[in-house]
């Protein structure tokens, strides 16, 4: 599976392309930051990511996008921006017909350092290690656009096949709910009394 890592930022937008392998083994095979001018229009600013975002999307095809979701951020711009960031480049992956999977911060890092709580220097470190580089990758925009792939390299397909079962379970339960509507008998009610 080809994952498409994405920390959003306007002045710095992390990008990475991640395969993974047999077990959990995964393979970096690009990775950049889109950098625009904090003096720049937004509107341009956003036109220059969604670019990015196309040139990576119609070079790499990968099969999903993970992206960061913007969680909590004590600046209301900062936040703001973030989100602008990772809506154009979901956009961009949703015009091609590509899956867009969001994960909180503390998911990703969990995923890689095992502590949801790790701090940036920990992260890097796990990444270099988990890929095998020689460097440390920099900026930490880079670190943590491969950090989101391998994330979702290692969680996603059990979410996929999670959110899956629930969904057949919900239309199991809706066709049951239906059927004893249209015959006119009563459901059991599951609470104790």
């Amino acid at each position: 599976m080809r994952v498409m890592g994405v920390d959003p930022g306007l002045t710095r937008c992390g990008i990475a392309l991640v395969e993974s392998g047999s077990g959990r083994s995964v393979t970096a095979l690009d990775v950049d930051v889109v950098r625009t001018p904090a003096d720049m229009d937004l509107a341009e600013r956003l036109l220059a990511i969604h670019t990015a975002a196309v040139h990576w999307l119609d070079t790499h095809h990968p099969d999903v996008v993970a992206v960061e979701r913007v969680f909590a951020q004590n600046q209301v711009s900062t936040a703001m921006g973030t989100a602008q960031a990772a809506g154009v480049i979901a956009l961009a992956a949703a015009q091609r017909g590509v899956p867009v999977r969001f994960h909180t911060p503390s998911e990703v890092k969990a995923a890689v350092t095992g502590s949801g709580r790790a701090d940036k220097a920990q992260v890097t470190t796990m990444i270099t290690r988990i890929l095998g580089m020689q460097e440390k990758p920099k900026p930490a925009d880079a670190a943590d656009a491969l950090a989101l792939a391998i994330c979702h390299c290692w969680r996603g397909p059990a979410a996929e096949r999670l959110a899956q079962a629930e969904a057949r379970a919900a239309a199991i339960t809706a066709s049951r709910l239906a059927a004893h509507k249209a015959a006119g008998t009563p459901t059991r009610s599951r609470v104790a009394r």
